[in-house]
């Protein structure tokens, strides 16, 4: 059977309000994560390791270190006409921006009229995880719906946290699309889960063209695909659901194995964090067989410097990035992201610490999520005193400290 031909669509116009501050100044999907990645990175990871090179990224707000990142680091050859795109909000249809994920589709149709693909991928652009789409298409093809969303299982007490899809009696059509719904159903094949839709889907070209056009027409719509455009679908008859627990990927262990993480939270983005750091981690960033690619500078290997009673440098249970220097300081249960420099007497716990990091002789970090450029002053102490801690930072409901980019920490 001759190869589809399919282009690729990733939302990246978020402004991850939730994020807050690591998005004061950034796109939510170009938030910097894991030492070496920014999150757009592990969905475009999935589609070039499929071979799906036809990508545009669709962005908006404050875009430019995202437009950036992939101008510079997603170069595909164009021998073979592929290529990974940032496509701005260009106001196609008149003096207006995106008014939702649906409207950014609209306002973008000449891409799909210029590429004329058999089907389109429409992905989104912040989430941690590992999936081969090539698999997904496949059962989309094979079905004939108009639209495949893939879903993953999720405890059914858990379901007025997520969107949440019905399946019919045989469990792949979709009887509903429901918004956080109170009162979910388990799945036939397990009534204590429901399925979790993961922001995901695979479109017949045709139909995606018509029914944007259509929710274009409703004024009354909010122009979003998981709110406006999949009930539209669901209505007609022509969805189904894509079970993420049949997704195989190449050298994924039964640990991590159908991870899969939304990110909309700081506290989301911290035990992300988290979860990558154990002997055996949940998400594992080792796995060669499927590999999350990243732009990296020309930096030295990190270093760890002085052995001596109260000024020792080393790092345990934790991932280390090119250019740190631990100059007799300690990290523990820590991301260290490059250029991180951590002075003698100083201590990190259990925290996330980005670019050009710099944290004073005697300083103690803990809990706490650090945005790039941060000099922690000597002897400073974050994460100790909570009171102070949230005169001066972010705090959030579980206690991580959360300092922005660039921001002022007093003496």
């Amino acid at each position: 059977m001759a190869r589809p031909h399919v282009l690729a669509m990733v939302l990246a116009g978020g402004e991850g309000k939730r994020l807050m501050p690591l998005t004061a100044d950034r796109a939510k999907p170009a938030v910097p994560f894991g030492g070496m990645y920014r999150l757009i990175d592990f969905v475009l990871s999935n589609l070039a390791n499929a071979g799906y090179l036809k990508i545009v990224v669709l962005t908006q707000y404050k875009s430019h270190s995202l437009d950036r990142h992939v101008s510079r680091t997603w170069r595909m050859s164009t021998l073979l006409g592929n290529y990974v795109t940032p496509v701005p909000a260009q106001q196609r249809l008149g003096p207006r921006w995106f008014a939702g994920s649906a409207d950014a589709i609209l306002q973008n149709l000449n891409l799909i009229e210029d590429e004329r693909p058999d089907h389109v991928i429409v992905f989104g652009a912040d989430h941690i995880y590992r999936m081969d789409p090539r698999q997904m298409v496949e059962q989309h093809i094979a079905s004939g719906a108009g639209v495949t969303i893939a879903a993953i299982r999720q405890p059914l007490s858990l379901a007025d946290q997520f969107g949440v899809i019905e399946t019919g009696p045989d469990g792949v059509g979709v009887a509903a699309f429901r918004e956080k719904p109170k009162d979910a159903v388990g799945l036939p094949d397990a009534p204590d889960q429901v399925y979790a839709s993961m922001g995901n889907y695979v479109f017949d070209t045709q139909v995606l063209v018509d029914v944007v056009k259509e929710d274009a027409a409703d004024l009354s719509s909010k122009h979003d695909v998981g709110g406006n455009i999949i009930p539209k679908l669901v209505k007609a008859g022509r969805a189904q659901v894509y079970d993420f627990a049949d997704n195989e990927v190449p050298g994924s262990t039964d640990r991590d194995r159908g991870y899969w993480r939304d990110v909309g939270t700081l506290d989301a983005f911290y035990e992300a964090h988290m979860d990558l750091i154990s002997i055996h981690p949940v998400f594992n960033l080792y796995n060669q067989e499927w590999p999350i690619y990243t732009g990296h500078d020309p930096l030295p290997p990190a270093k760890f410097v002085f052995n001596e009673e109260g000024r020792r440098g080393y790092a345990v249970d934790s991932m280390v990035s090119p250019g740190v220097i631990l100059a007799g300081g300690v990290a523990e249960r820590s991301i260290l992201s490059p250029r991180v420099y951590v002075d003698a007497g100083a201590s990190v716990h259990d925290s996330v610490l980005m670019d050009c990091v710099r944290v004073g002789r005697g300083a103690v970090v803990r809990n706490a999520i650090i945005d790039k450029n941060v000099v922690i002053p000597d002897g400073a102490r974050i994460g100790v005193d909570e009171d102070y801690d949230r005169e001066h930072f972010t705090v959030t409901a579980s206690g991580v400290r959360v300092l922005g980019k660039n921001q002022v920490v007093p003496d």
